[in-house]
């Protein structure tokens, strides 16, 4: 049985491989540059693993 800290383990993992992919995304591809739409949803990525926000199970299995 998985405990509700080992969710919130692998969802915040997940969050900190979503923004080093969006980084490393950044360094490929620097003549594209980010959008402002992406330039936004980074800083809100970084601040929400700054606060330890995490997403619930069920908005995890809502999404995929």
């Amino acid at each position: 049985m998985t405990t509700e800290q080992e969710i919130r383990t692998v969802l915040d993992k997940l969050d900190s491989v979503k923004l080093e992919l969006l980084r490393l995304r950044a360094m490929l591809l620097p003549e594209e540059g980010l959008t402002a739409k992406e330039r936004k949803e980074l800083k809100h990525a970084l601040k929400e693993i700054k606060q330890g926000k995490t997403v619930s199970l069920e908005e995890l299995l809502e999404k995929f």
